[in-house]
């Protein structure tokens, strides 16, 4: 591998982490993946920084926790000032290239990004800005509801397929213009789906994949309304569970779609892959595989992400390039990690003018070295009724919000997260320091009032550009047909010969 590699990341949205303990599981149909994992350091513990696609996605690019970013929700502008790890490859000399989601709200549509090959599928503006003020309240037109679970069965054609049909293609096409050496630059390829993110809709060659499947059902039956925890009902609120009768058979077919849209992921991710090693570009890439946030599946009757509880909050991870080596690391990461990983391995210093990062390098991890701080996560988005965080060592996972009871989980004894420990006193020391770190790290009033008073701030801005003229913020992929195949300005031998590769 190169002194200055190129990167290869491939993101997909809501897979959960304890799908992918040691690599994809066994039950999953995914070839490629598996091909990929066996050549891969596997982060069989790592963590969102927060439950929700976009505060997640500006973290996974910032370094930066939502209380830094002040990305706190689905519907929060990503500061054109923030750094990205986009901005600081391209600053080093780098070209870097999106294709797919990456649900950036405001009018900066590329943080960093020297081209954006596709439009995004979500909005970007401030039309999803939750309200504190208003707890309990939900937004049907366009908040989550259990319509995903109760529809869940086969499409060939749905609005989510067409968007990663045409991620895909852009993502391969590029790595051909790559492979051709127009721009000499050592590059960064970010190709971003959107499944198997609801609804639980797959094409039928895939879905056949698990009709036998032994994983249709969670290990973790439905919990009754009112055992369910303070958070946790919120959310059942939030998903207007009461609207919806969901049995058994709902919940295979949920299962069994995302399931199913996972080997679709595959295919695609396959064919990426495959186009890298036959343009000889895999001995000088690093491929990163990574997701934004998790989904509960139905555990504990809960469906979707915005929980800390680890269906939600763990992601799958794998780094694989020549040198790095493989295998398994247990150690809790963050995708925080991922931005000075990439730095490091592109040999940039970081700017500590610039901020402070919440993540660290996975190199040293790889080297048997030990993690210098907890993981953290916070939580600000739909669903919620003030900042929720939360800290995961070697052993624990620990949560706290102002206007709930703290959450205590053993993770080794208890990985279902059936037995909450925060109340038992032989605990009260490791809940003591738990929250000693807490207040340490959070001024939880700050942080409560930076989020109501960007939400109120949002509310008023949304309400008035949607009056008169409105002129959206969308990103919208320049097409040049003039400079594409062959036009009259253009020497045809030259053509020819630059567009062949090898």
């Amino acid at each position: 591998m190169s002194l200055r590699p190129n990167f290869l990341i491939l993101m997909v949205d809501q897979m959960t982490g304890t799908l992918c303990p040691d690599g994809p599981a066994r039950f999953l149909q995914t070839p490629h993946l598996k091909a990929l994992a066996e050549r891969a350091l596997r982060f069989s513990n790592c963590y969102t920084p927060s439950p929700l696609c976009l505060p997640s996605r500006a973290s996974f690019m910032s370094g930066m926790l939502p209380s830094r970013t002040g990305v706190y929700d689905n519907a929060a502008e990503v500061p054109a000032s923030l750094p990205t790890f986009a901005h600081y490859l391209r600053r080093a000399g780098y070209r870097s290239v999106l294709s797919g989601k990456m649900h950036f709200v405001g009018p900066d549509q590329l943080h960093g990004f020297e081209e954006r090959l596709t439009t995004d599928i979500y909005p970007a503006d401030f039309g999803w800005t939750p309200d504190f003020r208003k707890p309990g309240e939900r937004i049907d037109w366009w908040y989550h509801n259990l319509s995903s679970v109760t529809g869940a069965g086969i499409a060939e054609i749905s609005n989510q397929l067409e968007f990663d049909d045409e991620v895909a293609f852009h993502g391969e096409a590029e790595i051909y213009r790559l492979a051709r050496k127009r721009d000499a630059r050592p590059w960064c390829l970010t190709v971003s789906f959107t499944h198997p993110h609801d609804p639980y809709v797959a094409r039928r060659r895939f879905w056949d994949l698990y009709e036998d499947c032994p994983a249709l059902l969670p290990e973790v039956g439905p919990i009754p309304y009112e055992k369910q925890d303070a958070h946790s009902k919120r959310l059942l609120e939030a998903v207007d569970f009461r609207r919806f009768e969901i049995g058994e058979e709902q919940v295979r077919r949920a299962r069994r779609a995302y399931f199913a849209n996972i080997s679709y992921l595959d295919e695609h991710i396959g064919r990426l892959l495959d186009a890298l090693k036959r343009c000889r570009l895999d001995e000088d890439t690093v491929v990163i595989f990574c997701a934004d946030h998790g989904d509960m599946l139905g555990e504990r009757g809960l469906w979707f992400k915005m929980s800390f509880f680890e269906g939600s909050a763990r992601i799958p991870l794998m780094v694989s390039g020549p040198g790095l080596g493989s295998g398994r690391i247990d150690t809790p990461v963050s995708a925080l990690d991922i931005l000075p990983t990439l730095t490091e391995l592109a040999g940039i210093a970081p700017d500590a003018d610039a901020g402070e990062r919440d993540g660290e390098s996975l190199l040293p991890l790889a080297k048997g070295a030990a993690r210098r701080r907890p993981v953290m996560m916070e939580y600000a988005g739909e669903g919620a009724c003030a900042p929720m965080v939360s800290l995961r060592d070697a052993r624990y996972k620990f949560n706290h919000c102002e206007e709930d009871p703290p959450q205590l989980f053993d993770l080794a004894a208890d990985p279902q997260e059936l037995n909450d420990l925060a109340a038992d006193p032989g605990q009260a020391e490791r809940v003591a320091t738990f929250m000693a770190q807490v207040r340490a790290r959070w001024d939880m009033a700050r942080f409560d009032a930076e989020v109501r008073q960007s939400q109120a701030r949002r509310w008023v801005v949304y309400d008035a550009l949607r009056q008169g003229n409105y002129l959206p913020w969308d990103h919208q992929p320049e097409l040049k047909a003039s400079e594409r195949f062959m036009r009259n300005h253009m020497d045809l031998n030259v053509v020819e010969e630059e567009a062949r590769f090898p």
